[in-house]
């Protein structure tokens, strides 16, 4: 379970009062709503099939490899079992195949056991990296959303940068370095500062 509306609100007013321009940014544009997903394997094939596409296409796709997989996507053993044709009639490429077998065969070897990373979130992410097709990204989003890590802090996200910069009054869009540096400060509360920033970068589109 991702970090739920209460924490959201508790971890944001708890920066809102260390920093004036979060302060200054959440009376302009509110809270965000909680980012939750499913812990487990399908959360993280589901992100697999839906990298590099559209959001509809990404759904599309996923639709269509539940229905390859009888229904149970959730069970890496059926992925593994059907052959790549299969999976290339669902919409997988080559590379999203090698990808989805990796996942599941870290899996069910007990290799990653995802009911139990490490507490720590280092190790956590340097676990599930270990997987094909699962980048640092993905795996700092996997643990915010899924497992409402308080202090996952994706600063390598360009929405995450550009909006900390526009936060923060800077002319330019600072990078990952900068990024990271600034929101030591902010510890633990940087996971609800990277879903307050996707909710920021939102509400600039929505004015747009």
């Amino acid at each position: 379970m991702g970090l739920s509306a209460d924490q959201l609100r508790a971890s944001l007013d708890a920066l809102a009062s260390r920093e004036p321009a979060f302060a200054a940014a959440l009376a302009r544009v509110g809270y965000p709503e909680p980012r939750i997903r499913e812990r487990g394997y399908a959360t993280l094939l589901r992100t697999i099939v839906g990298q590099q596409v559209s959001v509809a296409a990404a759904a599309s796709i996923w639709g269509k490899v539940e229905a390859a997989l009888g229904g149970d996507a959730g069970d890496p053993a059926r992925l593994i079992a059907v052959d790549d044709e299969t999976l290339r009639g669902a919409g997988l490429s080559r590379q999203k195949i090698a990808y989805a077998r990796s996942l599941a065969e870290e899996v069910t070897s007990g290799r990653l056991d995802l009911q139990n990373l490490p507490e720590d979130d280092e190790e956590a992410i340097r676990q599930l990296v270990a997987v094909k097709g699962i980048g640092r990204w993905s795996a700092e989003i996997y643990l915010l959303f899924a497992e409402g890590r308080t202090d996952i802090w994706p600063a390598g996200d360009l929405a995450v940068q550009i909006e900390i910069g526009r936060i923060l009054g800077h002319a330019e869009r600072p990078g990952e370095k900068a990024v990271r540096a600034v929101a030591e400060n902010w510890r633990p509360h940087r996971g609800a500062a990277a879903i307050f920033a996707w909710h920021h970068y939102k509400s600039d589109m929505d004015v747009i």
